[in-house]
């Protein structure tokens, strides 16, 4: 009903297909039909209602933009336009008849809808030679940078030991994309769950450095909190650290720059040759000319 914008009194010829993010649904339903689901209800009805719908070709997440991040708080659902048509039909026309249409044509449905998600993915090619897909957003972007400016640059041919997607990663909740946790063992790093885990990890095998990289979008940086706990949390680590905050763009990590421990490194996405060591003396000297 909340999809379709029908309301008590209204007849069904007057259904449309607004683009409606989860808790205005629930307003309507509360508004209009006395219903109210608590707030914390959101995620259920999302996952148990809206993602059967979405799976079945009934609705359209991100009409307005499928390239939208699956975690956006923009996130909006609508009806699919086959499902209004049969809708506005009911009950006195040819519903029954449009059913069946829907009915034989809903893997095609499904096939185009597929596409123009997988056309959104963020491509990220793997040192092995294989390809991952992550899903669109800010934040897997940068994920992509990381991977192929940052570890192309600065490490050369590393180990790609773990990589998380945000639309349903660590923070959000969601799959897991690559995680080799026999090799972080043999580095001497015990099973974890993922909230201790840095955004991406990377071992340079040549010099026995393992890189633990936070991208920075929406959540922190190596902060000096942060680094006493991935400290913590890779004591037993057979092998040197480094510590890499990782940001888009110079904006990004002007809002950061404050929370930055000492002895650790940042590099900027839209600057990808250059690194900013937070390491005091280390790195100190006169530069070529």
């Amino acid at each position: 009903m909340a999809l379709a914008n029908i309301k008590p009194a209204d007849k069904w010829n007057k259904a449309t297909a607004p683009l409606l993010p989860t808790y205005r649904i629930m307003e309507f339903i509360r508004n209009e039909y006395g219903m109210d689901y608590k707030p914390n209800s959101r995620e259920t009805i999302r996952r148990q209602t809206l993602h059967q719908f979405e799976q079945a070709r009934i609705i359209d997440r991100n009409r307005d933009d499928p390239s939208r991040p699956t975690n956006s708080k923009d996130n909006n659902y609508s009806l699919n336009p086959i499902i209004l048509e049969i809708l506005m039909e009911y009950p006195n026309g040819s519903w029954e008849e449009l059913i069946k249409k829907y009915k034989e044509s809903v893997t095609e449905l499904k096939l185009q809808y597929r596409r123009v998600r997988e056309m959104n993915q963020i491509p990220i090619s793997l040192p092995d030679g294989s390809t991952i897909s992550l899903s669109p957003g800010k934040h897997n972007q940068l994920h992509a940078d990381i991977v192929h400016e940052f570890c192309s640059r600065f490490i050369g041919a590393g180990r790609l030991l773990y990589l998380g997607d945000t639309a349903s990663s660590r923070k959000e909740g969601g799959k897991l994309m690559i995680l080799d946790e026999v090799y972080l063992e043999s580095l001497g790093i015990p099973p974890m769950s993922h909230d201790k885990l840095p955004d991406v990890v990377v071992y340079d095998e040549k010099r026995e450095w393992l890189f633990l990289i936070e991208a920075v979008t929406s959540h922190g940086p190596v902060s000096p909190k942060r680094w006493i706990e991935l400290e913590s949390a890779f004591k037993d680590c057979k092998v040197g650290l480094v510590y890499v905050t990782a940001f888009p763009d110079r904006k990004e990590f002007r809002k950061n720059a404050a929370n930055i421990a000492w002895e650790t490194e940042v590099w900027i996405a839209d600057n990808p040759s250059h690194m900013i060591h937070f390491n005091g003396d280390k790195f100190l000297g006169a530069h070529k000319k």
